[in-house]
């Protein structure tokens, strides 16, 4: 009997012990992955660069002197002193179709951003960042051998670039209806970029805009250099409010707050003229939004990972600011925020200075937000 209860004590410290273990496993998931360590830790914190290269309007802008006064040598370096250590530089690969404009000008001036962004310690994503026209010739397989062939091209000219530093985004949010046909483009799409640059780092994601639930439906591809993608704004209700894109009845929503709560919900859905989105906007007050509900998100990505033993990031993440309240919208970042790095998934925020940014600029001078930073744990720079 003294044998038995020992030996079920030890079992029981056994189970404990792999409990422990497993509860720890998640942090470290991404150190089974055959991407190298060093490269991850160059994509702990970022931010996306929009409206650059990418997000010009009208498109006749995209010329080299928008390049080269839109994001500044000051910005990065703003960028660098605030604790960033990457960049997420959206490329919009329209301009050097056939067609559009000179792809020399176009390449000097791509290479002059890289290049800054390297100067100044960052690393910096190439993330293929077309409009929804481009994405939607996808469903054309002629197509699809043009933009391959693209990226061969891409590929190869940096190729000869830091391979620790430069990271390949295939395309951000693809906006494919069929997941399958989805994987197999991108499966053809990192071969030719394979071909080309065979030791850098690519960054793949999964179909219709790169939401979490749309990664955890893949499967690897047949290349271990890969970082998994995905994009978090749930719940687009609040990290949307106001905003005029996207579903309809997000300009009715003004100061909905986060946490929720049907109390504070139910008074925002009552100046909500469209009954779906008063529907929308009660679903969210009682589905109680806040750290615990992000954590159980996060955590189905955490867990698919873990099981294939794959590398994941979160490049894109934030609240639209305009009609959200500060302390609001810091409560959500940081929740998000936290709950990535307790996982060990690095993030690139969305976006620099545009209308989720992290700073402002008024006649060129960017000024950050100290709430937005401290949300993300950075700090402010010393005067």
């Amino acid at each position: 009997m003294r044998n038995r209860i020992v030996l079920l004590l030890q079992l029981s410290l056994l189970i404990c012990a792999g409990a422990q273990t497993q509860s720890r496993s998640h942090p470290s998931a991404q150190s089974l992955s055959p991407v190298p360590a060093s490269r991850l830790a160059h994509l702990r914190r970022g931010i996306n660069a929009s409206e650059w290269f990418a997000q010009v309007v009208p498109p006749a802008t995209y010329n080299k002197e928008h390049y080269s006064t839109h994001t500044t040598a000051q910005d990065v370096a703003l960028i660098a002193s605030l604790g960033f250590d990457h960049i997420r530089l959206s490329v919009n690969p329209q301009p050097i179709f056939p067609g559009w404009g000179s792809r020399e000008e176009y390449f000097a001036s791509l290479d002059a951003a890289v290049k800054m962004i390297l100067d100044h310690g960052l690393s910096v994503i190439i993330d293929i960042h077309p409009e929804g026209d481009f994405k939607a010739r996808l469903r054309d397989d002629g197509f699809v051998e043009e933009f391959t062939n693209f990226w061969r091209t891409l590929a190869k000219h940096y190729s000869i670039w830091d391979q620790e530093r430069v990271f390949f985004e295939i395309l951000n949010e693809p906006e494919a209806s069929d997941r399958y046909r989805w994987l197999g483009i991108q499966a053809k799409l990192a071969a030719a970029i394979r071909e080309s640059a065979p030791q850098h780092t690519i960054i793949a994601a999964g179909a219709r805009w790169s939401a979490d639930d749309e990664l955890i439906f893949m499967e690897p591809l047949p290349d271990g250099n890969v970082i998994y993608n995905f994009h978090f704004y749930e719940p687009h209700t609040f990290t949307h409010q106001g905003a005029t894109w996207g579903s309809p009845y997000w300009i009715w929503i003004k100061g909905l707050p986060y946490p929720s709560t049907p109390e504070s919900a139910n008074k925002v859905a009552a100046e909500v003229p469209d009954e779906l989105g008063k529907l929308w906007v009660t679903r969210y007050g009682r589905d109680h939004w806040d750290a615990g509900r992000i954590e159980a998100e996060v955590n189905q990505v955490v867990e698919w990972a873990a099981r294939r033993h794959l590398a994941v990031t979160c490049n894109e993440f934030g609240v639209y600011r305009k009609y959200s309240t500060p302390d609001d919208r810091a409560r959500w970042i940081t929740d998000v925020r936290t709950t990535l790095e307790r996982h060990g998934i690095g993030w690139t925020m969305w976006d620099y200075a545009g209308s989720f940014g992290v700073v402002t600029k008024t006649s060129g001078v960017p000024t950050p937000d100290p709430v937005t930073v401290g949300a993300l744990g950075l700090k402010m720079p010393a005067n």
